[in-house]
């Protein structure tokens, strides 16, 4: 099978015909190729844009809603085929894709298609002066979108609905490890009637087809998904060049269990945020701290749960745990546990690849709990990304907080505990973008997501991102 970058309304191989081999990560095997996009590709996707932008700014917002909306029901009848897709390009049980990541993508649409309608500015009279300002967001112009591999098509259309929404037009890079969804989108866009130039997708490498978007000197903002490092990257690139930057970058965690926590309830949910996705999601809580009159209770019962969890075939429905995204995530992955020792850590459970009938080369791994001595180890602060966690106990709200803030991440933190008084203090004192409090991953879409520190700069979600997507323009009006 061979994926082709979608420009100007057109399905299309890359300018030098070159290509990438794309990996079925629960078979380990190549299944198709995608194009290895170049500078000249980004220039066609960048021209068919800018082409685009004169008529799609001035759409009347009911046209745009009309269409974002056809978009999102398209992606609805389509959830079986879509799901399938990706836990194909993925390796993530087709259940979860199905349940989540497909209907999520339906939903960003819809909800833009709804939020475009409702936006507003701002108005100012200036009392005694006889003056008025009133503030206009305008769309920005050709926008640049980067998304990763972890939920390709749920993240993808997340950058690429509200930019559209808000009469931008764009050049988009998914993953190159996990291309198929967002190139199926492209026949859905055309199915659903976006017009030509509005959306371009431009497959291959960060380094290559990335690089592109990010220093193209006319594409005014870049909205990227990623890892920490990269983002660091882009932003050296951008500064220069005063483009706009949403950058949604890595997080380290902390799950804080106290014990007057609703132990059942906590004890599900913690292995879901645990290992959801083979724990390759930005928001798992991957550092569990728990209080020490509920540590060993908490580690024999969390053991057990997740001893219960079936590692297998994306395609079975009982499949709890898939493949890891690639091989060289699988070994990355692997070595931070193979240094769990050296690191004054003890497993507890799993740490061992596996291997899966009928997906014998597929790139599976144990979920994995370790138990570590201090937080200052690497397993501790660096990202690992996988379904690994890591437990330590703690004695006082004190010790929590400073342990929970002890990293230089700051996108999420989850707090266990029926003390309105200690929730209120550690909703203010935690250093992240999001607290949850007796749940975990319950977004409301209106809500503003990203991270502190080194997880990122700006927000997505809601008007927030419509926000990003505009420039403001004030306007001083003065009557007699």
């Amino acid at each position: 099978m061979k994926i082709q970058n979608y420009i100007n309304g057109e399905f299309a191989n890359p300018v030098l015909d070159n290509w990438i081999d794309n990996y079925n990560p629960s078979k380990g095997e190549v299944y198709g190729q995608i194009p290895n996009s170049t500078i000249e590709d980004v220039e066609n996707a960048y021209l068919a844009a800018e082409n685009a932008f004169a008529s799609w700014s001035q759409t009347t917002l009911a046209t745009r809603s009309k269409i974002l909306s056809k978009i999102a029901d398209l992606i609805r009848t389509k959830v079986t085929f879509l799901a399938e897709a990706e836990s194909k390009d993925n390796g993530k049980p087709i259940s979860l894709a199905k349940a989540i990541d497909i209907p999520r993508a339906a939903a960003n649409f819809q909800f833009y298609a709804n939020a475009i309608t409702q936006f507003s500015s701002e108005a100012h009279e200036s009392v005694g002066l006889n003056a008025i300002n009133f503030t206009l967001r305008e769309p920005i112009g050709v926008v640049g979108c980067i998304s990763p591999w972890n939920l390709p098509l749920y993240l993808f259309t997340w950058k690429i609905a509200p930019a559209i929404a808000a009469g931008n037009c764009v050049v988009a890079k998914p993953s190159e490890i996990t291309p198929l969804t967002s190139y199926l989108l492209g026949e859905i866009c055309t199915e659903a009637g976006l017009p030509k130039g509005v959306l371009n997708i431009v497959h291959g490498l960060g380094t290559s087809a990335g690089q592109a978007i990010v220093a193209h000197p006319k594409i005014k903002a870049i909205s990227f998904t990623g890892g920490t490092k990269t983002g660091a990257h882009i932003a050296k690139v951008a500064a220069p060049m005063f483009k706009k930057l949403s950058l949604e970058l890595g997080g380290k965690n902390p799950n804080i269990i106290f014990a007057d926590c609703d132990y059942e309830k906590m004890l599900t949910t913690t292995v879901r945020s645990s290992f959801a996705n083979q724990g390759q999601i930005c928001l798992c809580g991957s550092r569990i701290f728990v209080e020490e009159s509920i540590f060993e209770k908490f580690k024999r019962d969390f053991i057990k749960k997740v001893s219960e969890l079936k590692v297998g075939n994306p395609s079975e429905s009982d499949t709890n745990i898939g493949a890891l995204v690639s091989k060289e995530h699988l070994e990355k992955v692997k070595s931070y546990i193979d240094i769990a020792e050296n690191e004054g850590g003890e497993i507890l459970f799993g740490g061992n690849k596996l291997t899966v009938k009928d997906s014998e080369n597929g790139y599976f791994l144990e979920p994995t709990i370790i138990e570590v001595s201090s937080n200052k180890c690497k397993l501790n602060q660096e990202e690992i990304f996988g379904p690994v966690v890591t437990l330590m106990s703690f004695k006082s709200d004190k010790e929590a907080l400073e342990l929970a803030n002890d990293t230089k991440y700051g996108l999420s933190a989850t707090v266990w505990t029926n003390n309105l008084n200690r929730t209120m203090q550690f909703s203010k004192q935690l250093k992240t973008g999001i607290v949850w409090v007796n749940t975990w991953m319950m977004r409301d879409l209106r809500t503003p997501f990203g991270g502190q520190k080194a997880s990122g700069i700006g927000r997505e979600g809601g008007f927030e991102a419509l926000r990003f997507f505009t420039e403001q323009k004030n306007i001083c009006l003065q009557y007699e």
